[in-house]
């Protein structure tokens, strides 16, 4: 038996691996762990791990990461108190893997004590670009860390091997969160807006929208061009998620609260829907708003337009069904109306997915229980 730790810090990650966690705690030959963390463990953003241990997973391990202060100093100690709990609980479950999904500042705090720690890492979504954002850089630290590689696209595959990861580490795998798509019940508009207790008779849009954290998009600034822009849609309804906790994540969330209050018949601000009712509201959304990672990789899945404003997502692979536009009032508006175009929404329910069919968990589970683990890694040059 295998021992397969898997991290999660977000309500958004968690979604993406369930999946992934229910064929590893079903698996005959291996043993599932869950350590959670940060956002996860946060009254301003839902306490998402009571949901965790909701769905039956058994929670092995909390770590209590975030500050108060979402400044770079702030973020930065939050990241100091991550890999000491992390370095805790790795030590007392002797995990064989820790898997770890993706770019946040937490998991980069998870990644740096399992690396010194000797324990083999199973990263997922590497190799991808997210150019308005350090993420970035924190997703391809990773990806040095990490033994196994389960990537979403074979760009990504490339993009991980010219990182210096021997070709037959790295899986194109798809991407894991698609596998909702295919296998999560979804409730029908009259159950979601009974569950939601928001009216949801009007049509309308879903909007997440999280601080851009490298370059020249200020938060604040480019979210009220936002929420300007939804006030001309005056016909649909609003469901507005909360932020992530990244720099700046506070004063859009103050934002949201009063454009929500302003309009409580009309907008519904929520900090977690959970991938059920998120997925749900999706399949009956006019289009997906914002400039989440999911608009561009699940949503696509789904037959539903997407806007992508501004800079956060720059450099990563879209379906046609994306809008793409600048972080200012006009410019998403006259995207907006682009995504509302009958005909463009008639093409939307056909395009082709770049990030797969939704059967990337059971492919996982596969290489975890069979890949051999070693920690020391040769650099594969590229000739």
């Amino acid at each position: 038996m295998r021992r397969i730790a898997v991290f999660t810090g977000s309500r958004a990650e968690y979604g993406l691996l369930y999946w992934l966690m229910k064929e590893i705690d079903a698996s005959a030959s291996l043993e599932l762990n869950v350590i959670v963390g940060a956002m996860h463990l946060s009254p301003r953003f839902g306490d998402t791990w009571r949901c965790i241990e909701e769905d039956g997973f058994k929670i092995d391990a909390k770590i209590d990461l975030l500050l108060s202060s979402n400044t770079g100093v702030g973020v930065a100690k939050s990241i100091g108190l991550g890999t000491i709990g992390m370095a805790d609980a790795l030590e007392r479950l002797a995990p064989d893997v820790l898997v770890i999904l993706g770019d946040r500042f937490e998991a980069l705090a998870a990644a740096q004590a399992a690396l010194v720690m000797g324990i083999p890492i199973a990263h997922l979504h590497g190799g991808e670009l997210t150019e308005g954002a350090y993420d970035d850089a924190i997703r391809h630290a990773i990806t040095k860390m990490s033994t196994l590689h389960f990537v979403a696209a074979d760009d990504y595959r490339r993009r991980v091997i010219q990182l210096g990861e021997s070709p037959e580490t790295v899986f194109n795998v798809g991407a894991v969160g698609l596998d909702h798509v295919m296998r999560t019940p979804r409730y029908t508009l009259e159950e979601l807006s009974e569950n939601l207790g928001f009216a949801l008779g009007r049509p309308f849009f879903l909007v997440t929208y999280h601080p851009v954290t490298a370059g020249m998009e200020p938060p604040a600034e480019s979210f009220q061009s936002l929420l300007d822009a939804l006030d001309s849609f005056t016909d649909h309804n609003i469901i507005l998620t909360y932020p992530n906790a990244d720099n700046g994540s506070e004063s859009l969330i103050s934002l949201l609260e009063s454009f929500a209050e302003r309009q409580p018949h009309r907008v519904l601000a929520i900090r977690s829907l959970g991938f059920r009712r998120y997925l749900s509201a999706v399949a009956k959304a006019d289009a997906v708003i914002g400039n989440s990672s999911s608009g561009l990789i699940e949503v696509p899945g789904l037959g539903v337009p997407t806007v992508n404003i501004g800079q956060r997502q720059a450099g990563r692979l879209a379906a046609d069904s994306v809008v793409h536009c600048d972080a200012e009032e006009a410019s998403i508006r006259k995207a907006i109306e682009h995504a509302l175009i009958p005909s463009f929404r008639e093409h939307c329910a056909n395009v082709s997915n770049p990030y797969g069919a939704g059967n990337a968990a059971g492919r996982i589970v596969k290489v975890l229980a069979t890949q051999p683990l070693r920690i020391q890694k040769h650099f594969h040059d590229i000739r």
